[in-house]
């Protein structure tokens, strides 16, 4: 049961007290779910970590009463009839508050203020069966009257479906994927779904987790941006979209990568290197491999000195592999980098070694993350629309749910060179 407290700094802090809370006896505890602090103790107030809006799973008598003797805010009960006597004697004892106590509405209320059965309101809220025009006016003006909210997860557990979107990312620290991410969300969010974002650092194990809670909670459709393992997904009943993946037997959406490897290969030659390191992403990654076997190719046609390495996506192995390259390759005059975060890396060791960039030394970077125009000089790279990648999947897995497209389609988004400061001006 919530107690809401608004007012508080004109932010609201909501206090989570379970019915069985007072029952049982517990003293003053308090625990901050939102990471402020978390301690089980007696608590006084005012607290300097007490930052709202913080949401507490425990809260004793005496933070209720300090809150309100200070602000003299009145309380709000999600639903005061389903607390007990004594929980309800001691709250209202505790605190002192003998203002009006307002209840959250439940359906229940809507049925009893429309002067229907509570099926009948049920049957409004899905629109489904017949209700009289008139009862149905009636339904949605007490709705409205009262404020009524649905109970969204009792509503899943019931139809076993909710309004819910999985996506799993492979590392919340790469930029590239929060684009991605927002792409999804801005999409659903208009449709009016929700999305729950996990990421899974590269672990099969931690993907898998995440499918199973995100089965748990009924969502209707997951979008992975993770491993290149689709044996997690075969046993699922529900709609699977792979982004910036690709799998035969999945729908899928990226950017062109054969067309961005092969690019930036011809760029770098075409401005004069005659030395250049290709470094390979992850070999797992079948989009990794596609740019950089595109680049590869591309550089055995031509007359250049090339050589390989290999390196990771995150920014920390990029730094070991970045001193790894200039150790074994000191004289290379250009850099095909796996991404952004790998380029960023490569460039800051290049100019601690005194690297002219341009003139000595070329690079150019993957993805076009934001970072990449902010690094000084700033990155030449091969943009991939992240953010529409992300809109693109998210339209993709709703026709999905809907049963409206092939489930075995495939979307590919073009590429594009940013023409900055690591590499040399065209004919130049």
């Amino acid at each position: 049961m919530g107690v809401r407290l608004p007012g508080l700094d004109e932010k609201e802090v909501v206090l989570d007290l379970p019915n069985s809370y007072f029952a049982r006896g517990y003293k003053n505890q308090l625990s901050c779910k939102t990471g402020c602090f978390l301690r089980e103790a007696p608590v006084t107030f005012p607290c300097p970590e007490l930052k709202p809006p913080c949401i507490f799973s425990k809260v004793g008598p005496a933070l209720i009463e300090a809150v309100l003797e200070t602000k003299k805010i009145p309380l709000l009960f999600g639903s005061i009839n389903g607390l007990n006597f004594f929980a309800r004697s001691i709250i209202l004892s505790v605190t002192g508050y003998t203002g009006k106590v307002r209840h959250l509405a439940t359906i229940r209320d809507v049925a009893s203020e429309a002067g229907v059965s509570v099926a009948t309101v049920s049957r409004v809220l899905n629109g489904k069966g017949y209700v009289n025009e008139n009862t149905r006016k009636a339904v949605e003006a007490a709705i409205r009257k009262l404020a009524y909210k649905p109970n969204e997860v009792a509503r899943s557990l019931y139809h076993h479906q909710s309004k819910l979107i999985g996506l799993v990312i492979p590392d919340i620290t790469n930029p590239f994927f929060p684009e991605i991410a927002r792409g999804v969300e801005d999409f659903f969010q208009e449709e009016g779904y929700h999305v729950m974002i996990g990421n899974s650092d590269e672990s099969r194990e931690k993907e898998v987790n995440y499918i199973e809670a995100f089965s748990q909670h009924n969502v209707m459709g997951i979008i992975s941006t993770s491993s290149d393992d689709i044996s997690q997904w075969a046993g699922l009943d529900i709609p699977v979209v792979l982004l910036d993946r690709i799998q035969d037997d999945f729908p899928s959406v990226c950017a062109d990568q054969e067309a961005g490897g092969k690019l930036a290969a011809q760029i770098l030659l075409e401005r004069g290197s005659r030395n250049i390191t290709l470094m390979r992403g992850p070999h797992h990654l079948r989009t990794a491999q596609e740019r950089f076997l595109a680049a590869l190719t591309e550089l055995g046609r031509s007359s250049a000195r090339f050589q390989v390495l290999n390196t990771a996506f995150s920014y920390h192995h990029a730094l070991e592999t970045a001193k790894q390259l200039f150790d074994f390759y000191p004289d290379t005059d250009g850099i095909i980098a796996a991404n952004d975060m790998v380029a960023a890396a490569v460039l800051r060791e290049a100019l601690a070694r005194g690297k002219k960039i341009p003139d000595e030394l070329q690079i150019i970077g993957f993805d076009d993350i934001p970072i990449s125009q902010l690094v000084y000089p700033a990155l030449s790279t091969i943009h991939q629309p992240s953010y529409e990648m992300g809109m693109e999947a998210a339209k993709l897995l709703l026709d999905c749910m809907h049963q409206q497209t092939n489930l075995k389609k495939k979307i590919k988004l073009p590429i594009a060179f940013k023409d900055r400061e690591t590499t040399r001006k065209a004919g130049g």
